[in-house]
């Protein structure tokens, strides 16, 4: 779809986000598709649109490599929603996200709902698991918290200090298709819990609300390349 007809249509905005290879592209293709193949992707970022109740969503896939990182900025702006994702099997993930893509996040978004989501668990079993539960939810619940003091500072009734902290980590395999319904159908429940009360007159909130208070701006898409979707 162009970016002129999805600047028009798109109401929320969610990112995915992480290292190259963790598997973003995949589980996205699992939630759209059902299936798990690999697929033709695109180098910066990748859009598709969702229509989750009265409201069109626009998901965001972008690249893992270093040298998108701007172009990953880009497009986390407006956003609603940030996926964090890491691979159960790759330590490495973590740090990655933790000193690349939540500062990019920082310096993008003044608040949104974050989740992370760790993938390729029908890979992590024994030693091949490098990256434990506790940590998942560890990084979870350190990254929500920032984000409830970021929102905080414009909105004292921010809605993410009401987000129940158990329900913002997951454990996923794109290919089974384990776990990939609950990460998604949690994060729709919150919007449209919260688009619902501001549409009944519960409203008010600004920036700091996670990017709910005006039709998101999608922006142009970056250079494309074919690339298969575990690679991303």
């Amino acid at each position: 779809m162009a970016a002129s007809e999805a600047k028009s249509k798109t109401d929320l905005k969610v990112i995915v986000l992480g290292a190259a290879s963790v598997g973003k592209t995949c589980l996205l293709q699992r939630y759209l598709t059902g299936e798990f193949a690999d697929t033709i992707s695109s180098i910066g970022a990748s859009l598709a649109l969702k229509r989750w109740g009265d409201w069109n969503v626009a998901l965001w896939d972008t690249a893992g490599e270093e040298r998108y990182a701007s172009l990953s900025s880009f497009y986390c702006r407006g956003a609603a929603v940030a996926i964090l994702v890491v691979d159960l099997t790759e330590a490495a993930s973590v740090t990655r996200l933790r000193e690349v893509f939540i500062p990019l996040l920082h310096d993008s978004v003044d608040s949104c709902l974050t989740v992370v989501v760790g993938t390729k668990l029908d890979l992590a079993s024994g030693t091949d698991r490098e990256v434990k539960t506790s940590v998942g939810r560890a990084l979870a619940e350190d990254e929500h918290r920032k984000q409830v003091e970021r929102a905080l500072m414009r909105d004292a009734n921010s809605y993410l200090q009401s987000v129940p902290t158990e329900k913002l980590y997951y454990e996923t395999s794109a290919k089974t298709g384990e776990g990939v319904a609950e990460v998604f159908e949690f994060i729709q429940g919150t919007l449209l819990e919260e688009m619902e009360r501001r549409r009944s007159g519960g409203g008010g909130r600004g920036k700091g609300a996670g990017g709910m208070d005006r039709a998101i701006r999608v922006g142009e898409g970056g250079p494309t390349k074919n690339k298969s979707c575990c690679d991303k």
